[in-house]
């Protein structure tokens, strides 16, 4: 009796191995997608024949002849069966199966592959995209960390690329909501076994474990500059609501902004001192009409989970107030980090009556002091 023959890969296998052919973007795979089944579109890689499909043409742009013959000769070289073994502890999931989460499938820029380890239900919940640049501030950081873990205790996942600065404050006020929290949603833009940041492998491995990690490229993919964009689309998508901490004039979160509008998702920014570079962004896009963000709870207020904030004042701050020269000193200080010597410069007080106030503001928490530097701290 002769063996049974060796079992097809699935579909989704195909495009698996597709996906991890060298100079594979996004645009490129839908647009290989468009001409039939993995199989099929496989065999026509592999044998070098992409020329005759011109939409997969344009897709790849100037050097055609180049990339095609790079993938006609990675492609022989691979082994879609054991490729696909080797995602075999993810979760993966093809455009236009139905699987995708939310309304990903609907989405025009949808990811043809997603690979999801942790529980991609994780992405059922209502969500926030928190973004920012990586030079954060520390009141940026704070804030982050406190829309975070706001969000999170009221139900609401918390979507962020994992990368440094205000993403990475955002997700670790999250996973601090406890256990009963909303879980966190992390989109990055490499495999989900090379850590990018090396210096995040800590939320690489607890945002699983709590949530999801999400990409759309395979196993051993690197990070490259032109993936970070690509990733940013995948946040704005997944987001109810999308939160700018803080920005430069140009970055990454910008460019989410930019796709968070495409699909009329909610946009909020956070306003900053206009001498400070990390608010340059955030501050334009304000006068642009974006909506403001003044406490975390106005997230909530913009998913419809709470009622908006009544416009005279509330308790005010906890902490006690400041003296006349210790409110001189916060004047003078703002949000951006200075010295002694500047702050001196700033406020005409002598050194001693300077000292006085400054140890006045760091009993009362209204300062943090690093170093040579004192910076401002937000409201607790």
């Amino acid at each position: 009796m002769s063996a049974a023959a060796p079992s097809a890969p699935p579909e989704v296998a195909w495009w698996v191995a597709l996906a991890g052919l060298p100079g594979m973007g996004p645009a490129r795979l839908r647009a290989l997608q468009g001409e039939g089944p993995g199989a099929e579109v496989w065999a026509t890689v592999a044998g070098g024949r992409v020329d005759r499909w011109p939409a997969v043409g344009e897709a790849i742009g100037r050097r055609a002849d180049e990339v095609t013959a790079a993938w006609a000769s990675a492609a022989r070289r691979v082994d879609v069966d054991a490729t696909w073994a080797a995602h075999a502890h993810l979760t993966v999931s093809l455009l236009g199966s139905g699987a995708h989460p939310r309304d990903l499938d609907d989405d025009h820029d949808a990811p043809v592959v997603l690979f999801a380890a942790g529980e991609p239900e994780a992405v059922s919940a209502p969500t926030v995209a928190v973004v920012g640049t990586r030079r954060c501030t520390r009141a940026g950081a704070e804030l982050a960390y406190d829309i975070g873990r706001t969000c999170a205790a009221a139900g609401v996942a918390v979507v962020s690329g994992l990368a440094t600065g205000i993403d990475t404050a955002a997700h670790r006020g999250c996973l601090d909501a406890g256990s009963d929290a909303a879980p966190p949603v992390g989109v990055v833009g490499s495999g989900l076994d090379v850590v990018y940041p090396t210096r995040s492998r800590d939320l690489w491995a607890e945002v699983p474990r709590r949530g999801v990690l999400l990409s759309e490229y395979p196993l051993g993919t690197s990070p490259a500059r032109w993936r970070f964009p690509a990733r940013n689309r995948l946040v704005a998508a997944l987001a109810d609501v999308v939160v700018v901490v803080e920005s430069g004039s140009r970055g990454g979160s910008l460019y989410t902004v930019d796709e968070a509008i495409d699909r009329d998702r909610t946009v909020m920014a956070v306003p900053g001192p206009v001498r400070s570079p990390a608010s340059h962004g955030t501050n334009q896009l304000l006068v642009d009409g974006i909506q403001p963000l003044c406490a975390p709870e106005d997230v909530l207020v913009a998913l419809g989970l709470a009622a908006p904030r009544p416009s005279e004042r509330g308790p005010g701050d906890p902490r006690p107030r400041p003296s006349a020269d210790g409110r001189r000193v916060l004047e003078a200080l703002g949000w951006e980090p200075a010295t002694i010597d500047v702050l001196a410069a700033r406020t005409g007080l002598g050194l001693g009556r300077l000292a006085v106030a400054l140890d006045e503001l760091d009993a009362a928490a209204w300062i943090h002091r690093d170093g040579g530097q004192i910076e401002r701290k937000a409201r607790p």
